[in-house]
């Protein structure tokens, strides 16, 4: 049996030994060539579709964050009407500029919705309780005396305004042309004091916290039923302005030539006159037709519209106006009747 097997294990070791030594192969230049081509006909394409998957979404992106910035703007200009008292319409805003009682003007700088309010002043009336008592506004804020809500007169304007400078923070990404922005000026009345020692020529809190008193261009000589005369003291400076929200399409579009005829009911004057569209429509005189107004004075209604511009969030220069382009141009619109009233 011994023998047997070590027969078995020799004639195996020697036909192992009888075979030639096999020799690993690898892959030759051209099949490296082929598979580098074959690889970038693949990837290629995969590749452009991703950078076009993340444009889209960045553009996405863009389009709704300029929708949501744009329907807050019409919000907030809606809840500012809601208490106004008195709306210039075309002819009155034109007086206003004649006047120079608004902010300067110029071409890049359009007045385009002008109006007098009720301004709530929360917690700022100091309530006097003994004859001996003499509190002022700073002790509301201060906390040290009972104090009530109160309403004073305030004049608030929008306006239009195009950035010329490319390196401003208003025109990024850096390049013209520059959108444009929405900016609110406001001057108010000042506090009454009650026992105010000359209340003919100093009716007014003589001490007060920044933000309650009279506003330097404000007019106390103002008589709503006049509206166009001692409006503010001319040529004075109003509040700093306040940015309302930024990139504002800047290129023209065409719209209905009786665009605020049609969208308030085609208003009529005191004599049953139909009021023409160039004295409701307030809007640049560039057409761009991106922020305007439509006002109706005599019902104290008044109708905005603001159009952005995504793409120029994102690209300095080919993001004009086009119809194939318009959901990248979000659009909104209010319209509101004031429903505040001088003592009310």
């Amino acid at each position: 049996m011994k023998s047997l097997l070590r027969l078995l294990l020799k004639s195996q070791h020697q036909r192992n030994r009888s075979h030639p030594a096999q020799t690993e192969k690898g892959m030759t230049l051209v099949e490296l060539l082929v598979g580098a081509i074959m690889a970038f006909l693949i990837i290629t394409p995969m590749l452009a579709f991703v950078v076009d998957m993340l444009n889209t979404d960045r553009k996405e992106q863009v389009k709704a964050n300029t929708e949501q910035d744009i329907q807050a703007a019409v919000d907030f200009i809606g809840q500012d009407l809601s208490q106004a008292i008195y709306i210039y319409d075309n002819d009155g805003i034109n007086a206003l500029k004649a006047g120079n009682f608004i902010p300067p003007q110029d071409a890049n700088r359009t007045p385009i919705l002008v109006f007098w309010k009720r301004q709530i002043q929360r917690n700022a009336l100091p309530v006097i309780q003994t004859a001996a008592d003499t509190p002022n506004p700073k002790d509301c804020i201060a906390g040290t005396t009972q104090c009530n809500d109160t309403y004073v007169l305030s004049l608030v304007a929008y306006y239009q305004i195009k950035d010329t400078t490319p390196n401003s923070i208003w025109c990024q990404p850096s390049g013209g042309p520059c959108p444009t922005r929405i900016a609110r000026y406001q001057i108010r009345d000042g506090l009454k004091d009650p026992k105010a020692a000359n209340p003919a020529t100093e009716p007014d809190y003589i001490t007060v916290e920044q933000g309650q008193k009279r506003s330097d261009a404000y007019n106390s000589l103002l008589d709503l039923s006049k509206p166009l005369v001692n409006v503010t003291k001319p040529n004075v400076p109003w509040n700093p302005e306040q940015v309302l929200v930024n990139d504002i399409d800047y290129s023209p579009k065409a719209i209905d030539s009786k665009e605020c005829e049609n969208a308030l009911g085609n208003p009529t004057d005191p004599k049953n006159n139909f009021i023409e569209e160039k004295t409701l429509k307030i809007a640049n005189p560039d057409n761009t037709n991106s922020f305007y107004a439509c006002v109706d004075t005599a019902r104290n209604t008044a109708r905005v519209t603001i159009r952005g511009n995504s793409l120029r969030r994102i690209q300095p220069t080919g993001a004009d106006y086009e119809d194939k382009k318009s959901a990248f141009f979000p659009t909104a619109s209010i319209q509101v009747q004031g429903l505040g009233a001088p003592g009310k």
